[in-house]
């Protein structure tokens, strides 16, 4: 394992795109997240908004970015033909997979640590000027507060979740446009539809099963009762998602040639 995760980081870190989609990643998060905090305002009969959750709003728009690093690692490799080197110098392609699967969950969380703490202090310093004052019920953001702390980590383990999910899915489908393709579907169609359909027992069940729906139910520091999911299930959920594609992944990298 130690030689195929020297062997992944080198060529993660030494392919300049990538380290573009993590800053980007980084920046994308924390300006959207700017942007959305900017805009909301607070008057004194109070607003019944979730700080926290707005604060991290953009997480997602900034996971796209995760998904498509995810998919480059393996799918790029495969349409420039050195996945037939990778496998020659390390024959044990679930070895390869799984440290695949572990610099990309590193370097992810290394970034989202950086995308949501900058997500989280934005909110911390622009929402109090708009009304979102502790006389109104809501105090500073703080990641000495229970649930904004788990509100905290838990994105950041979505974002690690949701590039595992990506790996796996182009580990399946090899081509990086088809891949990048499913995975936005899967992430950003289950909320669409979930609003197209009327039946309140339907929309419940796809905001439950959806990848991302279910999975930032993590963000929500209040009114939890309300949520389709709670948070830690919900991030369950899209761990369940993620675990699938890699067993598929790693199923068809077994049985299928390069």
């Amino acid at each position: 394992m130690r030689p195929a995760l020297h062997a992944e980081w080198t060529k993660l870190r030494t392919v300049a795109g990538s380290l573009w989609l993590l800053l980007g990643t980084i920046a994308l998060t924390v300006a959207v997240s700017v942007a959305v905090t900017s805009v909301m305002t607070c008057g004194a009969a109070g607003c019944g908004y979730d700080t926290t959750r707005l604060s991290l709003t953009g997480v997602m728009l900034g996971q796209a970015l995760v998904a498509i690093l995810a998919v480059l690692v393996i799918s790029r490799e495969y349409s420039s033909g050195f996945i037939r080197t990778t496998l020659a110098a390390m024959p044990h392609r679930g070895t390869v997979l799984a440290a695949k699967a572990v610099t990309l969950t590193g370097v992810v969380a290394a970034a989202g640590t950086v995308a949501v703490l900058g997500s989280l202090l934005a909110g911390r310093l622009i929402l109090p000027g708009h009304g979102f004052t502790a006389d109104r019920g809501y105090p500073a953001l703080t990641l000495t507060d229970g649930p904004t702390l788990r509100a905290t980590v838990g994105s950041i383990l979505y974002l690690a979740l949701i590039a595992l999910l990506s790996l796996g899915v182009a580990t399946v489908v090899r081509d990086s446009a088809t891949s990048i393709g499913i995975v936005l579907g899967l992430l950003y169609l289950f909320p669409i539809l979930s609003q197209a359909i009327g039946d309140p027992h339907w929309q419940r069940l796809l905001q439950r099963i959806g990848p991302m729906s279910a999975g930032l139910a993590i963000q929500a520091t209040t009114d939890l009762r309300s949520l389709p999911v709670s948070p830690w299930a919900g991030l369950g959920i899209l761990a369940a998602w993620a675990a699938a594609a890699l067993v598929a992944g790693a199923l068809v990298l077994r049985l299928r040639d390069a």
